[in-house]
């Protein structure tokens, strides 16, 4: 009776060490999902610290994943960059061609950046501050002219007292050539009653072909480089519901286009 008895009680255990590996298992691939998350966020340091404890976590040190065998992965990004680098060198012409675009683009800021400070000494010695103004970006130099500083109200007749205004600017202008210069009209919102403008755009376009017929009287500049347009009142720098503001847009925009952008990048 003793033995069938022990015998039923064997029979009736249950096997349980297939845990160990399935414990194994998984955490394996947890160790798996931590590694591609961490690869996934591109951050060196925080990858390099998780694979340290996950060193600690699983030998107790260095072994398995020892760190001095891991690319970051920024390097190894970099790495494959120079790599291809080194592989397709630029050809001699392609350095010609890079270095032409970096002469011209020093020479393009050198003369923007001269005419710019010429025409803000004008500004300052003929007190026009509040007339005239210049700013200088990645696209061009333009240079914005109240419109009273210019006309009447209404008018598209230049003020004969506006005439050394636009001698300096053409005087100015000569000494840089090759540069694309165009004029531009602006109003405010107010809708005008004159027999010779029907419109904002009639107005502000007469304007700008005047002002751009004085700039043109300076023999060294090239005609076929200047344009003039008229915007009207659709091209606002300020709340035409005050005065003040419909003052700031009634404006002449003279703009000195870049040939090349400050912006591009010159290949390496």
């Amino acid at each position: 009776m003793s033995k069938k008895k022990k015998h039923e009680d064997h029979e009736e255990h249950i096997d349980e060490t297939w845990l160990i590996p399935y414990a194994d298992l998984l955490t394996l691939l947890l160790a798996l999902f931590i590694i591609l998350f961490a690869s996934s966020q591109l951050d060196s340091k925080k990858y390099d610290s998780i694979m340290r404890s996950l060193n600690n976590a699983f030998t107790g040190g260095e072994a398995p994943f020892a760190m001095s065998n891991l690319i970051p992965i920024d390097d190894a990004a970099n790495s494959t960059k120079n790599n291809f680098k080194n592989q397709n060198p630029p050809s001699k012409e392609e350095n010609k061609i890079e270095s032409q675009l970096a002469t011209k683009l020093q020479k393009e800021e050198k003369d923007l950046e001269e005419l710019k400070k010429s025409m803000d000494a004008f500004i300052k010695e003929n007190s026009m501050s509040e007339q005239l103004t210049t700013k200088l970006d990645n696209e061009k130099l333009t240079i914005t002219i109240s419109d009273r500083a210019l006309f009447d109200s209404g008018s598209a007749t230049i003020k004969q007292e506006s005439q050394k205004l636009a001698t300096s600017m053409s005087n100015l202008l000569g000494q840089y050539p090759g540069y694309e210069v165009e004029v531009a009209g602006h109003t405010d919102n107010i809708p005008i009653h004159r027999a010779d403008f029907e419109t904002n755009w009639d107005l502000s376009a007469k304007r700008a072909v005047n002002f751009m017929k004085l700039l043109l009287v300076n023999t060294k500049i090239q005609p076929a480089s200047y344009s003039s347009v008229g915007y009207g009142e659709y091209r606002p720098i300020a709340e035409n519901a005050t005065t003040e503001g419909r003052a700031k847009n009634r404006r002449v925009e003279v703009s000195i286009l870049r040939n090349i952008k400050a912006t591009d990048e010159i290949a390496k």
